[in-house]
């Protein structure tokens, strides 16, 4: 009997990397210096190889920024085998350490990575679900993430995308914790809840990542009652993000759960909040915190001290194909974060994102990431388009 061998998969090698701003239609943030549409906040990353595949990836940056990171990173990726993402990302972020960890350069590596996982999926023929460790579940619920607006508004906004089939919303920025009216903050908490499905949830942003925060311990820690009371189903960033100690006193203190850390990059500064205590959710975001090899390392880490995973969303329709994956392929991960009215994860696929009957969304299944991107559509909202799609 001949015993028959496996042959190993011969390398794909990179010849090229595009990052391309997507510009037009960027959504409001509640930001205090408030996001323009014509403003780049978030950008598209192409990886060629000489198989004829493409990866894609998205980075929460200005485009500008992650163009001028690109002419660093690339050089370190040329001539690279595309099916090793972890090993590239790593080699990254090693090389580019002297720039400072964190910020534009991890966020276009984020990218990369991103699309050496779409890659690496789109050559073996299998979903990234799969390759990242199997699937969990074969679909996850989708919350709603919506700014925050006066009660009035808040209310018919809440009830808009619950006609949608969305049975679960987010709500912050915008007014709340800005104007120092605990009436005011708790009438936007009620007027969502009136609005809610039967059976749906409520998650409240405070936002405290935004430019001069003006609140500290003692308005998280009475706002917290507040929600707690409405049966609200976590605080997120309720303080400053590099309030370590305060985020500990009110994790251990608050009667609902404490999330955060979406501003955080690479697991190195997610280390002290998971390991004293700081979240009951930590909230990593794929497009800025090293990709799908950084964000799934912090998650395990996460489970081994109990804390629970849930990946922030807040950018495009690439980012959450990645947040679905790897909703998947991690136990005990119920919820993906899908922003309300969005062209850039709404208007740039093939197929749009659908909600099924049950208000969830299908873990994609076709391999790599599992969407894809229409050239058409994505060049309304990103000038270099045709770069991203070139075949290298």
């Amino acid at each position: 009997m001949v015993e028959e061998r496996s042959q190993a998969l011969p390398p794909v090698r990179i010849t090229g990397l595009v990052a391309a701003p997507l510009l037009g239609e960027s959504p409001p943030g509640g930001w205090s210096n408030e996001i323009q549409p014509g403003d780049s906040i978030h950008s598209l990353v192409a990886v060629h190889t000489d198989a004829g595949i493409t990866g894609f990836g998205s980075a929460f940056t200005d485009g500008r920024l992650a163009e001028a990171a690109m002419a660093q990173l690339a050089p370190l990726c040329l001539g690279e085998n595309a099916l090793e993402p972890e090993r590239i990302s790593e080699k990254l972020h090693q090389n580019t350490f002297w720039f400072g960890r964190g910020g534009t350069l991890t966020h276009t590596i984020s990218a990369i990575d991103i699309a050496l996982w779409d890659i690496l999926g789109k050559v073996t023929g299998l979903p990234v679900s799969i390759l990242a460790g199997g699937r969990h579940r074969d679909r996850v619920r989708p919350y709603c993430s919506l700014l925050m607006t006066e009660p009035g508004e808040m209310g018919e906004r809440i009830a808009r995308y619950r006609e949608q089939g969305f049975r679960a919303f987010k709500i912050g920025w915008g007014p709340f914790g800005r104007r120092d009216d605990p009436a005011l903050d708790e009438a936007i908490v009620a007027a969502a809840c009136a609005e809610l499905p039967e059976g749906g949830q409520l998650l409240v942003d405070a936002g405290a990542s935004d430019a001069y925060w003006p609140n500290g311990l003692k308005w998280a820690l009475r706002t917290a009652d507040m929600l707690a009371a409405h049966g609200v189903g976590w605080f997120e960033e309720p303080l400053v993000p590099d309030a370590l100690e305060d985020f500990v006193t009110l994790r251990r203190s608050a009667r609902l759960p404490i999330a955060g850390g979406e501003v955080m990059t690479r697991r190195q500064s997610f280390m002290p909040y998971i390991t004293r205590g700081a979240f009951d959710i930590v909230q990593p975001d794929v497009t800025k915190v090293g990709g799908l090899s950084e964000q799934r390392r912090i998650a395990r880490m996460a489970q081994d001290f109990g804390v629970r995973y849930v990946g922030h969303g807040w950018n495009t329709a690439l980012g959450l194909a990645a947040d679905l994956h790897l909703a998947a392929a991690l136990p005990g991960v119920d919820l993906v974060e899908y922003i309300g009215g969005s062209a850039y994860l709404d208007d740039l696929t093939a197929e749009p994102f659908t909600l099924d009957a049950d208000g969830l969304l299908a873990i994609p299944d076709a391999p790599g990431l599992g969407i894809r991107l229409d050239p058409e559509k994505v060049a309304r909202y990103a000038p270099r388009a045709a770069a991203l799609f070139q075949r290298g």
